[in-house]
């Protein structure tokens, strides 16, 4: 991001904070992100005020600022431009204001969740989209949890991921999936977890009981059989993804990095859920939602000691693109924090 004086987009007299702001898609952070000073937003009956603690970043802010895969921006993200003037979905902090309508939430509150603009000094968020944060955690470390953390809960819950069995997670050492590592073992599952030769000691450290470098392996050649495989943000075609599944095993596919600009792998997911009726094995696709009780329940994991962020780094808002970019080389093991 450039050293360019701070641009001023709040009306004379409001109140002001400091945000990250976008205008446009792109694939440079520095040129499409800028930190500018804004009003301040205002709530609604039935929302909350919070000054904002800390924030993450994931894959999906990625996707938000390059516009890509292009269809995504047919669901309501912006054809031309982003609806959205700030890219940031997670956050953590201390509620400031309520409205009308909120009762179970006051001023004071610690909480973390999911709203719009998480990269600002202050947000306002749907009352159901919080939970409060967890007594154990720092507000770098739940801020890192509901995207990711609760795109890790669904796809567990989604693959009926039970004790005893085998589960293998592709894509363990990034955010969603060193969080899909630790919830599935919460549940009495045996972890294989799949990542670089660069991150196999992380992806122990969260408690996976094997650890394939695929540099080395190629888990779909073993002759080794999962009961269920967790395909976070991998790009292996389907008949290989069944081949190491067991005759009535699960597959959940959770994105996909490598579909191309138009489809972004959707189209893979696509095929599983029709295939599905046809074959033994239960193939399917997750599309995740972000809600308070999910984050109640990781709530739940956290403080009995099941289910711990992974934090990689912290950057400060300025360094909002720096953040970013790190994500996009593939260089974070687990999550990535912004502090404000």
């Amino acid at each position: 991001m450039t050293s360019s004086p701070e641009p001023n987009l709040a009306p004379t007299g409001a109140p002001r904070m400091r945000a990250i702001v976008q205008l446009a898609y792109g694939t440079e952070p520095d040129a499409v992100l800028s930190l500018a000073e804004v009003e301040r937003p205002t709530v609604t009956a039935d929302e909350v005020l919070i000054r904002v603690a800390a924030a993450s970043v994931d894959r999906g802010t990625w996707h938000c600022m390059t516009g890509e895969p292009y269809a995504m921006r047919l669901t309501g993200f912006g054809l031309r431009a982003p609806k959205s003037s700030n890219p940031g979905r997670a956050l953590a902090g201390t509620v400031e204001a309520i409205g009308a309508d909120v009762t179970e939430l006051q001023p004071g509150d610690e909480v973390y969740g999911s709203c719009d603009g998480s990269f600002a000094e202050y947000v306002r968020a749907k009352a159901k989209m919080l939970a409060p944060k967890p007594l154990n955690l720092s507000f770098e470390q739940a801020a890192t949890v509901p995207i990711s953390g609760g795109t890790a809960l669904q796809a567990v819950r989604k693959a009926e991921v039970r004790t005893g069995q085998r589960v293998l997670v592709v894509g363990a050492s990034g955010g969603v999936g060193s969080f899909a590592v630790q919830i599935a073992k919460a549940r009495g599952a045996h972890v294989t977890g799949v990542c670089s030769s660069a991150k196999v000691d992380f992806v122990r450290s969260l408690g996976a009981d094997h650890v394939i470098d695929y540099t080395a392996e190629d888990f779909t050649l073993s002759g080794d059989r999962y009961d269920v495989i967790l395909d976070i943000g991998g790009h292996r075609r389907l008949s290989d993804l069944r081949r190491a599944l067991t005759r009535r095993g699960t597959l959940v596919i959770v994105g996909g990095e490598t579909g191309g600009r138009w489809v972004g792998g959707f189209d893979r997911s696509l095929r599983a859920v029709l295939l599905s009726p046809f074959v033994s094995q239960r193939l399917g696709m997750l599309a995740s939602s972000e809600n308070g009780g999910d984050l109640r329940e990781l709530g739940e994991l956290i403080e009995s000691g099941h289910v711990t962020p992974a934090v990689d780094r912290t950057y400060p808002l300025g360094e909002v693109p720096a953040a970013i970019r790190r994500i996009a080389d593939g260089e974070v093991q687990g999550k990535v924090a912004i502090t404000l």
